[in-house]
């Protein structure tokens, strides 16, 4: 007997490799009915091996390896770039927009900040430097985790397949890799002015120190609020020459605030993994009695430092209609997640983008009325 693919892929046309499922065949019309007979057994056995283990781990619910993006689609499965791809985050641009917005901010800020400066000569130029900067360093960032990492994320099952931990690229080759990441984002560096040459390069010492951070303290998601929320203040002095700390130092610390509820959202995913390895997080650190109490504070704390800053930059209403919005937002964050649903707290975690478009839209609107 023989059936059609069209009718078998309702039914088995998968076979378990190890790391997923994979099409038995790709080039007949037909597949002989011992095969479906015998693929379907494998697809019961490997489920139920695969449930057996979450059931036996305390795997949270929705736990697994990281979601597919398009760079699983199976036309790229043999693309000699798809690794660097996915080393460098390239299909999951949350974190580079999460890096972006407080150079946003900053940007418009200064901008708003003195009748001497125009959108169209002062803002949307540097707006379009920070954006392929912001990839790029995000880009590196990653890649310098995942160097420091490797051995970590291969006993972390959301992370294993990470391409330095599974062995797609050697340490040698990620290493190449990086430079190339890093001389591409010294050029465009050296578009800005002296004083945002010296405070971007400044900056390389913390995007050094993250990936270590959680070996050494509780408190990693502080490290990397100060790397992420930098442009916070690049994004001024790359306007204007100068500083305004009024303005720029309430900015910044909003923003280390707003990454330490994201980021220890993001830390939930994996602490069951975390505990085993001794990796540390303020997820751990706080518990789940104490994480939404602190999420409170800390969304508190983003809202009274971002309300500071748009005092002292003089903004107007639109201003503070957007961060009166990110508030509820925030709010909405902490009422909603579940600390032990790996789906939920990365959506929760990804929704973040939207409170960096509405202080954007707040500080982009504040020029037009």
């Amino acid at each position: 007997m023989k059936l059609p693919v069209s009718r078998v892929c309702l039914l088995s046309p998968l076979s378990f490799t190890g790391k997923g499922f994979v099409l038995l065949s790709r080039s007949s019309s037909y597949l002989p009915h011992r095969v479906l007979r015998t693929s379907a057994i494998r697809m019961i056995s490997s489920s139920s091996f695969h449930g057996e283990k979450q059931k036996d781990s305390g795997a949270a619910p929705g736990a697994g390896s990281a979601a597919a993006t398009w760079l699983d689609d199976p036309k790229y499965a043999r693309a000699a770039w798809k690794p660097y791809a996915k080393l460098a985050r390239v299909d999951r641009p949350a974190g580079t927009l999460l890096l972006l917005y407080p150079c946003y901010w900053s940007i418009g800020m200064a901008v708003a900040s003195s009748p001497q400066y125009t959108w169209f000569a002062d803002g949307v130029p540097q707006l379009f430097l920070f954006g392929v900067g912001a990839f790029v360093m995000r880009s590196a960032g990653c890649t310098i985790n995942d160097m420091w990492d490797k051995d970590f994320d291969g006993k972390v099952e959301r992370t294993a397949d990470r391409p330095i931990a599974s062995g797609e690229i050697s340490p040698f080759h990620a290493l190449v890799f990086l430079g190339s990441q890093l001389t591409v984002g010294l050029g465009i560096l050296c578009q800005l002015n002296p004083l945002s040459i010296a405070l971007g390069a400044s900056s390389m010492v913390l995007v050094v120190a993250y990936p270590l951070a959680k070996r050494f303290t509780d408190w990693p998601q502080l490290v990397l609020g100060a790397t992420f929320n930098w442009g916070a203040l690049l994004g001024w002095t790359a306007v204007t020459d100068g500083v305004y700390l009024p303005a720029m130092v309430p900015l910044y610390a909003g923003g280390i605030a707003w990454t330490m509820l994201y980021d220890t959202i993001y830390a939930h995913q994996d602490k069951n993994d975390d505990i085993k390895i001794g990796v540390r997080s303020s997820a751990l650190a706080l518990g789940d009695d104490g994480s939404k109490p602190a999420f409170s504070a800390f969304a508190a704390a983003m809202v009274a430092s971002w309300a500071l800053a748009g005092y002292a930059a003089d903004m107007s209403w639109p201003y503070y209609v957007s961060l009166g919005t990110s508030a509820l937002h925030a709010g909405w964050q902490i009422s909603t997640v579940d600390l032990n649903d790996r789906e939920n707290l990365a959506e929760r975690f990804a929704s973040n983008r939207w409170i960096g478009l509405f202080m954007f839209a707040g500080i982009a609107a504040d020029g037009i009325v």
